[in-house]
């Protein structure tokens, strides 16, 4: 007989640890049901956004900075060609582009130029303007994950939202676009 097995109640250690282990699986099942994976809070909320000058995609030789755009909110979209991801979502921002009444800026992430025109090309365009960050070197600062994320920044270069994966119009109605008219409402 084994030491466990002699001592008082020894026979129902094994049997407590798998009820244990049941519990926390279980805990485990609840919490991914109720609490969204790809949720991750990003501590730039309520932040300036980080300063960047970035090329334009079409014209490289030109630059966008974050002074450029302040005076006005507006959506940074980071995309890129081999994002798969990306492409369920396109359709969506082209559908909404002109509906979110501030400019949608596209940001190409760790992406060949010429591969982003040419797959803008095939499945259209809805930025009015596209930026590159070949390095990833920026996304860093704006702490991207991965693509597609949304950033919403206000007239004053304030992060006010964050979306992590491809926006859908039930994101959009959610979330997105009452923190848009919030924006206006303010003023900024």
């Amino acid at each position: 007989m084994n030491e466990v097995a002699r001592r008082p109640g020894g026979r129902f250690v094994p049997l407590a640890i798998f009820a244990a282990l049941v519990v926390f699986f279980v805990i485990g099942l609840v919490w991914n049901q109720t609490h969204d994976a790809r949720f991750v809070p990003s501590p730039l909320i309520d932040k300036p956004a980080p300063a960047f000058r970035l090329p334009r995609l079409e014209n490289p030789t030109q630059f966008v900075t974050k002074a450029d755009m302040l005076g006005k909110p507006y959506l940074i979209n980071v995309f890129a060609s081999w994002c798969f991801a990306c492409g369920d979502e396109h359709p969506v921002l082209m559908a909404y582009r002109d509906k979110f009444g501030i400019p949608l800026i596209g940001y190409d992430y760790k992406d060949a130029p010429q591969d982003a025109r040419a797959w803008l090309q095939r499945h259209g365009d809805p930025y009015h303007e596209v930026i590159t960050d070949q390095s990833g070197d920026t996304a860093i600062n704006f702490g991207v994950y991965g693509a597609p994320e949304t950033y919403l920044i206000d007239a004053k270069g304030i992060i006010r939202y964050k979306h992590i994966g491809p926006l859908t119009p039930e994101v959009i109605a959610k979330d997105l676009e009452p923190k848009i008219h919030a924006l206006a409402q303010e003023g900024t």
